[in-house]
């Protein structure tokens, strides 16, 4: 029978006693539960259970019922993981923990995300468990900086180690193998220092390799292996001191061995050594610079600010500045925290931000952004966000996230690392066993030879990175050209997506109408027509009006003065100068006046092909003026969408606004699919219909009406410059606003499945191919049998490849520039 567990529960939305019973009858309904008090004072359940009832059982009763259980979150940083089998092994621990629900461990940046049920455990309990297993772990602290640890210090003290191992191993080696190669050596060797002081020399030397530099791979293979746990540093001290004790005992009591069987290879143990040790300094060099994108952002905040305290400005160091006070930001620094300018004028470079070069011009009431570059001119701001409050560290974090993220392709992985090292010790024993039986002699020194090699060779390193280091190095470029991840799975299903699907307004068009046409009839002035115009429309809160009204400021002209403006619902305004009687409004407006409108109605439909809403003018019962206003497409839309098709994804459109105006915009951009006059019910609906007719949807929207549509959608992605709403509800931001950058997610997304496929393919691929060469499948055919030193050189060169074929993403450039370039 399984024994119980207990479980201490916070919960959400406990009221009154009846809560309190309906909390209680959630839980208890639960197969498994024996007993569930919730207690209202504490609001904590205290739960009794055994299987088949769960963590996540309990957890999904209570949000049902409306009183969820608290979730949390904490990154811990895990030290001593080398390899797929570690970090299979630290998962396990995690999930099996009473009370997590999830638990995601990245080998790449040695870190572990696990959400937890409040008060069923606590981050320094689970963080003790894991280093009780071998896993050095701490939780991270939010005061921390945020990004991937700097890998500088590993890689300098696995550089030393390696080539102090080097030092020790080349007379070895020299011994050993150069009489191989050169015969005259191995003469001069017998004939000076003799052959038994040669291999004392091999003996204490390679002794000293082991026990010193080499240390590392026994201190945590060997309590690995005891712990029925064994990975990569277990196979690399089993091999070696296979080799070292057969070798030690050819030496020391030759004479207990069968003759002809006493050989040494203390040079194989040694060059392992030193091999994989060259390969985790490559490794570590390698893996410091898959969060380079990340450390960068994290490098764009100042260490301290200069803050205005009455009238005086005192520098202070940034984690002691606090919401509302005043920072100054002199021509040529970066903006040390988020915050809204109250004084002066500059252009702020935000390209490491939202990826886009242009300066952006700032004034009071416009925010700033910390770590962006103020120009040539001085700023003053209140702060509005500190530490982990500010883009900035949003930013950061979101990618950090999406790093963390297990991707569906992943599956196959874990599926196979689970059971890796326990099959590869299987294999190595079994080879052994058959060379012992069938081979030829020295039947011992080659199925030691042939042992060792499938354990060096069979090594995990290169599979728990094939993934991991692919998503932080897509991501982080990601985040360096302006298209964020919120999840790391969105990776996957981008480059999955058949057909994308784009809001009109505020996404393929500017968001905001201008004044695009203004013709004047013969014999009128276009300024004078368009003061008096834009006089009217002052006196209008219509949007397209103010469209009108800015198109004229634009051009700085005077406005009229007019009198007595009205507006006449579904036709138009209408407005007094002097004696003179203004009409504005629809071709209807102008027929219900009795104003002709001669020549200008056939100027008027191209207008309204191109998308524009079109208005008349009239002066005193004579017509002045035929006006576009319209929403431009954005300059960049046309390219962007040339992109996508390039990439041989469907384009469609998704719009409230009316028919006419959405078939023009599309028209426009060349796009065939197009679903107008939705409501934002009907967009989820809209993105629906697409799903069941071409599969998986990408959505790209920016206002509140789209949310529904980004969470329904298979990947949504926001752009930057709308809603917190939308954003809060897509899986990818656009933080530069540019549609670019909608070009750029589905590139690194396609680069990056590429890459993680091409590193699969090599990690296992070197497994299948390799090991069976090692156990000797060539032996018997051509007589070649894979030295353990081959072995060790071949694992070491599989994880760099992986690790160097990942960091080739840190070089993905925008498309749209490439072919602009």
């Amino acid at each position: 029978m399984t024994a119980a567990t207990t479980l201490s529960l916070k919960l959400d939305n406990l009221s009154c006693a009846s809560c309190v019973g309906r909390a209680e009858r959630a839980l208890t309904a639960v197969e498994g539960v024996s007993t569930a008090p919730v207690n209202l004072a504490t609001e904590t359940a205290r739960v009794e259970f055994s299987t088949p009832a769960t963590a996540d059982a309990l957890a999904g009763a209570l949000d049902r019922a409306g009183y969820p259980a608290r979730r949390e979150t904490v990154v811990f940083e895990v030290g001593s993981m080398t390899c797929a089998s570690c970090v299979g092994r630290v998962e396990r621990m995690l999930k099996a923990t009473p009370g997590v629900l999830e638990a995601r461990v990245n080998l790449a940046s040695e870190r572990a995300f696990v959400t937890y049920l409040a008060g069923a455990t606590t981050p320094e309990t689970l963080a003790a468990k894991i280093t009780k297993a071998g896993f050095p772990t701490r939780p991270r602290e939010d005061t921390e900086s945020t990004g991937p640890r700097d890998k500088a210090a590993e890689a300098q003290t696995l550089k030393r180690k390696a080539l102090l191992a080097a030092a020790l191993t080349a007379p070895v080696f020299i011994l050993e193998m150069g009489g191989h190669v050169f015969p005259p050596l191995h003469h001069w060797v017998q004939s000076t220092i003799g052959l038994e002081t040669s291999l004392w020399i091999q003996l204490i030397l390679t002794t000293l390799v082991m026990a010193g530099p080499g240390r590392i791979f026994f201190t945590k293979g060997f309590p690995a292996l005891l712990r029925g746990a064994p990975e990569m540093n277990a196979l690399v001290a089993l091999g070696t001191s296979a080799a070292y004790l057969y070798s030690l005992v050819s030496v020391l009591a030759p004479g207990i061995l069968p003759a002809g069987t006493a050989n040494v290879y203390f040079e194989a143990a040694a060059v392992i050594i030193v091999l994989i040790l060259i390969g985790r300094w490559m490794e570590a060099r390698a893996k410091g610079r898959t969060g380079e994108a990340i450390r960068a952002l994290v490098a764009l905040a100042p260490n301290d600010a200069l803050v205005d305290v009455d009238g005086r400005t005192v520098t202070r160091p940034l984690a002691q500045v606090v919401t509302g006070e005043i920072v100054v930001i002199r021509p040529g620094e970066r903006v040390p925290l988020d915050g809204e300018v109250i004084e002066g004028e500059s252009l702020v470079d935000e390209s490491m931000i939202t990826g886009e070069p242009v300066p952006v011009a700032k004034a009071a009431g416009d925010t700033v952004t910390g770590g962006t570059v103020n120009g040539t001119g001085a700023l003053k701001a209140r702060v509005t966000a500190v530490g982990p409050d500010t883009l900035l560290a949003q930013i950061v974090r979101m990618v950090e996230d999406a790093q963390g993220a297990r991707l569906p392709i992943q599956a196959l992985v874990d599926q196979i690392t689970a059971v890796f090292v326990p099959v590869v010790m299987a294999i190595a024993a079994l080879t052994v066993l058959v060379w012992l039986v069938i081979g030829p002699d020295p039947a011992l020194g080659l199925a030691l030879v042939a042992g060792v090699s499938v354990l060096i060779i069979a090594c995990p390193c290169a599979m728990g990175l094939a993934t991991p280091t692919s998503i932080m190095v897509g991501t982080g470029r990601a985040a360096q050209l302006g298209a964020l991840f919120r999840r790391g799975d969105a990776l996957q299903a981008l480059q999955a997506a058949q057909i994308v699907a784009f809001d009109k307004t505020g996404t393929l068009t500017e968001g905001q109408p201008k004044l695009t046409a203004f013709e004047v009839a013969e014999g009128r002035d276009a300024d004078e027509v368009l003061a008096i115009v834009a006089g009217v429309e002052a006196q209008s809160e219509h949007p397209l009006g103010q469209a009108i009204l800015r198109g004229a400021q634009d051009r700085g002209i005077t406005l009229a003065k007019v009198q007595d403006v009205q507006t006449e619902t579904g036709f138009g305004l209408h407005g007094q100068i002097g004696e003179q009687r203004i009409l504005i409004g629809s071709r209807k407006y102008m027929a219900r006046e009795k104003v002709p409108l001669t020549g200008f109605e056939n100027r008027a439909e191209p207008m309204r092909a191109r998308g524009e809403t079109v208005f008349f003018a009239a002066i005193d019962g004579q017509l002045a003026a035929l006006i576009g206003v319209s929403d431009p497409v954005k300059p960049e839309a046309e390219g962007a969408l040339r992109a996508l098709r390039a990439m041989g994804k469907e384009i469609a459109m998704i719009t409230g606004d009316d028919a006419a105006t959405a078939q023009a915009i599309a028209d426009q951009l060349g796009i065939s699919h197009v679903d107008a006059g939705v409501l934002p019910g009907g967009k989820v609906d809209a993105v629906e219909a697409l799903q069941a007719r071409y599969g998986k949807v990408a959505f790209v929207g920016d206002g509140i009406n789209d949310a529904p549509a980004l969470a329904r959608a298979d990947v949504g992605l926001a752009i930057g410059t709308g809603t917190d709403v939308a954003i809060e509800a897509a899986d990818v931001i656009l933080s530069s606003g540019s549609l670019s950058g909608v070009v750029d997610a589905f590139e690194i997304s396609r680069r990056t499945m590429t890459n993680i496929r091409q590193n699969l393919f090599w990690a296992f691929g070197y497994n299948v191919l390799l090991i069976p060469v090692a156990a000797g499948v060539l032996y018997p055919v051509w007589g070649i049998l894979l030295s353990p030193m081959l072995g060790a050189g071949a694992m070491a060169a599989s994880s760099v490849l992986v690790l160097t074929n990942a960091l080739r993403l840190r070089f993905v450039r925008p498309l749209l520039e490439e072919e602009v370039s």
